[in-house]
């Protein structure tokens, strides 16, 4: 994705870059017949997506799949961040092409995932469940 090479570069819109992933198609490698591909990496689970079919091949390689033999699904990555991560039971955000050379993480906070799943969010600061956790 372009705008992640440029915030890369310092001369990106870290604002403009996460707009244009929630409004590109990405890949998702599925597990089964279903269920998306995550990782479980620093407490958090993370959704592994993919910008490209090189990028899902590159990340195939990695694991020891051909890509042939491994299912996936375009989504937005508005419905990613907005179903699939509040979906996941535990924290969670997206993971961009980590096999790749410029990966990036999307992480559960506030203006990337809904407030109610973001770490920094209601539940994080003592509402709704009054204990500061959250439920999952």
């Amino acid at each position: 994705m372009h705008q992640v090479r440029m915030l890369r570069a310092g001369a990106g819109d870290a604002a403009l870059m996460l707009a244009q992933f929630r409004l590109t198609a990405v890949l998702v490698p599925l597990w089964g017949e279903r269920a998306v591909w995550t990782a479980d990496e620093g407490g958090l689970r993370w959704v592994l997506t993919f910008s490209s079919e090189t990028e899902l091949a590159a990340f195939a390689r990695s694991k020891g799949v051909p890509l042939a033999g491994l299912p996936f699904m375009a989504v937005l990555g508005s419905r990613l961040l907005d179903v699939a991560v509040p979906d996941l039971g535990v924290p969670g955000g997206v993971a961009l092409d980590v096999a790749g050379a410029e990966p990036l993480l999307l992480p559960p906070v506030r203006g990337i995932v809904p407030d109610e799943v973001a770490l920094d969010g209601p539940m994080a600061m003592g509402g709704a469940d009054g204990g500061g956790r959250i439920r999952g």
